[in-house]
């Protein structure tokens, strides 16, 4: 509690504070919620949302996870109504995770507490009757049910974001729109786990609970599957880039910025989630043919021969050489492949020229000009974002693709751009002689003929 921000403070007591009246209410308006003939549905439900909710999967954000013990949470809407609901919901305060300290614990069950409660009442508001549902009886129950679900998750996953924004000052998401909203849906699928639940209960009775764990964990282990895919993916990446920025030390962090900068274009003209993922993966990737080149050659001050321009112009290939077994990457090679192609065909490897350029190629070309004008070098500081912005527009129609200028030029009026900060200092001594640098364009390689 200590280490939370006041605003986080006062939001936590007033989620609490919130959940403890509707508990109150509930529990003072139902005296019948804890007689005999419920408190066995009420353990039941209990136990199964404890169970889940002790196992949640880690997803790609720091420090948070999630469960599908929200299904057990809406069964108890339709079995036993929205004041038994928030006292299911309550009980994530006695969830066995390790690790989790009171105050989350706390924050759990007074928003599952919330959540269960107005679920429940959209539930009654639109004609769902709470109590085992009745076999001829069970169509009427879908759509109530389809809206508290509709409900729920939402409001689930909004209390949730606003403590995790409030206690890290974070005023982005950490997940984009795009994967926010297939999030959700997948959310809203597992749901139904709930009314299958209440569905079997007027069968097997208690023993629904036991017939349903083993989809829910299902469940749960394909969420984790699949982060721990994701997460492996990105070690990958990052173990590749960490080997190019020690070979090519004055341009640290510059894969990075690169994917950030193509994600940010990708984003402005409308590309899909997997495309967005793959677009970042190929920015993070796109000069790791460097490690086909000499070191002498990247760190080469002053004109280079044509024997060493002509490394230069390998690393595209290099690069597509190196990441050519790695599944995942798929559009991601032609962008590792063609990022130097230029808009009017003056590019290498292959010379092409406007739409023969892969789409990806054309969005990191922007970017990685962009973020190698705005860092810091060894030979000079780095140029302000408007210089780099007026240089992009420049170079337009010859060296750029127009539209993705234009794409980039838009995100970084959403998104202002934060410029690194200098990793190597600079030498004590800089030799007059202009250095080269492939990747800005206001600094072009020299090259020279002979030996």
């Amino acid at each position: 509690m200590r280490d939370l921000s006041w605003p986080a403070r006062v939001y936590l007591l007033a989620v609490i504070g919130v959940a403890a009246l509707m508990l109150w209410h509930g529990l003072s308006s139902r005296a019948d919620l804890l007689a005999p003939e419920r408190v066995g549905t009420l353990l039941v439900l209990i136990l199964l949302f404890l169970v889940c909710e002790s196992m949640p999967t880690l997803l790609n954000v720091e420090q948070f996870a999630v469960s599908v013990s929200f299904s057990a949470a809406l069964a108890a809407v339709v079995l036993i109504g929205p004041e038994g609901t928030a006292l299911v919901g309550f009980t994530a305060v006695l969830s066995v995770r390790p690790g989790l300290p009171l105050v989350k614990r706390l924050f759990n069950g007074a928003q599952f507490a919330i959540c269960g409660t107005v679920a429940g009442w959209v539930y009654l508001h639109l004609g769902g009757r709470t109590g085992v549902p009745a076999a001829n009886a069970f169509d009427e129950l879908i759509g109530p049910y389809a809206a508290a679900t509709a409900v729920f998750v939402p409001l689930n996953i909004v209390l949730t974001l606003t403590m995790i924004r409030l206690a890290t000052g974070s005023g982005t998401m950490a997940m984009p729109v795009r994967g926010m909203v297939q999030f959700l849906l997948s959310y809203l699928g597992y749901g139904t786990f709930g009314l299958l639940v209440a569905g079997l209960w007027a069968t097997v009775q208690s023993i629904s609970a036991v017939l349903v764990l083993l989809p829910l964990f299902v469940a749960r282990w394909a969420f984790g599957q699949y982060h721990a895919q994701q997460r492996s993916y990105d070690a990958t990446i990052a173990a590749l880039c960490q080997a190019v920025e020690t070979k090519d030390y004055y341009t640290r962090g510059h894969c990075t910025r690169v994917s950030r900068a193509s994600t940010m274009i990708a984003e402005e003209i409308g590309m899909g989630r997997e495309r967005l993922r793959a677009i970042g993966y190929a920015g993070m990737l796109h000069d790791v043919g460097k490690l086909g080149v000499p070191t002498k050659v990247l760190q080469k001050e002053g004109p280079l021969t044509e024997e060493e321009f002509a490394a230069i112009q390998l690393h595209p290939m290099r690069g597509l050489e190196i990441v050519r077994g790695i599944d995942f990457l798929d559009e991601a090679y032609a962008g590792i492949m063609h990022h130097h192609e230029r808009h009017d065909g003056k590019g290498y490897p292959m010379g092409l020229a406007g739409d023969e350029i892969p789409e990806f190629a054309r969005i990191i070309a922007v970017a990685d000009a962009f973020d190698s004008m705005t860092s810091d070098r060894s030979y000079r500081g780095a140029r302000p974002v408007e210089v780099a912005v007026r240089e992009l527009h420049k170079g337009a129609g010859t060296q750029f693709d127009p539209v993705m200028v234009t794409a980039f030029v838009k995100a970084l009026q959403r998104r202002p751009w934060q410029p690194p900060r200098r990793v190597e200092p600079p030498p004590p001594e800089v030799d007059e002689t202009p250095i080269k640098d492939h990747d800005d364009p206001t600094m072009p390689i020299e090259v020279v003929s002979g030996p």
